[in-house]
């Protein structure tokens, strides 16, 4: 990743994968009938959640990890053309194997 975006505290850096743009049924879908998608890939991760005495709460995820989260998790951001989300762990949903 060229982007220098570090998030801070428990927050994550996920970028979005792409949309499909066929159904099950192999019906080509327009670009207006496509859901942005819920999946993405962990990029970075902050410190950890701050805790008492100093300490950091540890993450879940890992760079590298696909997520699944819901809809209107995050905050959307574009940074060189490119969209990223930066949401908190909690926004996770599930780690896909």
């Amino acid at each position: 990743m060229k982007t220098d975006i570090h998030p801070l505290n428990d927050k994550i850096l996920v970028e979005r994968l792409e949309a499909e743009t066929t159904t099950a049924g192999g019906i080509l879908l327009p670009d207006s009938a496509k859901e942005k998608p819920r999946q993405g890939k962990v990029l970075r991760t902050g410190e950890g959640k701050a805790l008492e005495g100093g300490k950091r709460a540890s993450f879940q995820v890992k760079s590298g990890d696909k997520v699944l989260f819901s809809s209107y998790a995050g905050s959307e951001i574009t940074v060189d053309g490119k969209e990223y989300l930066i949401m908190t762990e909690d926004d996770v949903l599930a780690v896909v194997a």
